[in-house]
């Protein structure tokens, strides 16, 4: 009987070998077609999956548009933050959105890469909204094994995790380390994979930082993930609440403290 080959996702991978396609190219022709200048971006850069920090700073009158960033699926918003100028992305949601933007920030000038996402509560460690710093997720997307080969965490600079954790707790805002669930199917979430998940120690589940840890650790480049515990993927009325403006004020907090790190970091 003939050996079934392994799945696609994991079969036929040179993970030494450069990619044909890459970002320069694509955001070459970007500013080509659309006309657009080339300008660097900020050196710090947030992703927002939920859009909610965007949101909150157009409200305020407080994001401007790149008028540079030249990404054919997103908008670039700069902001300023506790003296410095920041980039942010928002609703680039899962892990191919994520590393796809991540990739382009990087082409252009970003050297610090921050994403805060909101995340399911797997363990109960208090009662959300709360901060995870993620210091390993568990692989369980796809985008990391275009990246590296298959193992079952994908970790963070633990250097980069112990000086946000510290900077975090400084701010007196609530906050943990620890492990995440990084999945691209979040409508199946089973009792049985949430308990799995819960065995082996993990605080969250969330759609990008698997997949962003990989690429970072691949290309190295400095990035980091966080999870803000907003849920128990609905499972009691009232789920789902960030606290005061969607939780962007605590965000931007955070933001403003790992801005900090950042600039120690270079």
């Amino acid at each position: 009987m003939a050996r079934k080959s392994a799945a696609p996702i994991l079969a036929a991978k040179a993970y030494g070998a450069p990619s044909e396609f890459v970002p320069e190219n694509l955001l070459r022709e970007a500013r080509r077609q659309k006309r657009l200048p080339h300008v660097r971006m900020p050196e710090m850069c947030v992703l927002d999956p939920d859009g909610d920090i965007v949101r909150h700073l157009r409200r305020r009158n407080a994001a401007r548009l790149s008028s540079g960033w030249a990404c054919y699926h997103t908008e670039l918003h700069e902001f300023d933050l506790a003296g410095r100028t920041l980039g942010i992305i928002g609703c680039a949601v899962g892990a191919p959105f994520a590393v796809l933007v991540a990739e382009q920030l990087f082409a252009t000038g970003c050297r610090f890469l921050i994403s805060i996402t909101s995340a399911g509560q797997i363990t109960p460690l208090a009662a959300p909204p709360y901060f995870v710093v993620i210091d390993r997720a568990l692989r369980d997307e796809g985008t990391s094994y275009h990246y590296a080969a298959p193992s079952e965490f994908a970790h963070a600079d633990q250097h980069l995790v112990a000086c946000a954790l510290g900077a975090i707790k400084a701010l007196g805002v609530p906050v943990h380390r620890g492990a995440s669930w990084t999945t691209d199917a979040p409508f199946r979430e089973t009792a049985d994979a949430i308990a799995a998940a819960r065995a082996r120690g993990i605080l969250a589940v969330e759609m990008e930082a698997a997949a962003l840890y990989t690429f970072a650790a691949v290309h190295k480049r400095p990035v980091l993930c966080l999870a803000h515990v907003t849920n128990t993927m609905g499972l009691a009325e009232g789920d789902f609440e960030k606290g005061d403006d969607d939780g962007s004020a605590a965000a931007l907090r955070v933001i403003g403290a790992l801005a900090e790190v950042a600039a120690a970091h270079r």
